[in-house]
């Protein structure tokens, strides 16, 4: 996979590619590893946008995601997404 600025490409499990775009990266000084936060903009039920994360290697030339596997590092993106949604609510008032 190739991680751009802005988006990238991922072969989904019946083997047909996926545009995602990035929405955040960000580094973790508690478990010393890098995350991206993304959607393949697919919805919900709800007809919300699905947001995916992964963990990545950033200085890498082919970038790899790997899955996220703790509760802690899921409680880490979680509350940076939730810090970049209050940002951009605050945006919109």
């Amino acid at each position: 996979m190739n991680l751009n600025k802005d988006q990238f490409i991922v072969k989904n499990e019946k083997g047909e590619d996926v545009k995602c775009t990035i929405l955040a990266t960000f580094d973790s000084h508690e478990t010393k590893k890098s995350y991206v936060v993304y959607t393949d903009d697919s919805k919900d039920k709800d007809g919300n946008f699905n947001i995916l994360a992964s963990i990545y290697t950033p200085d890498k030339e082919e970038t790899k995601l790997e899955n996220i596997e703790t509760e802690r590092e899921w409680e880490i993106v979680e509350a940076v997404v939730n810090q970049i949604k209050g940002e951009l609510e605050n945006e919109d008032k």
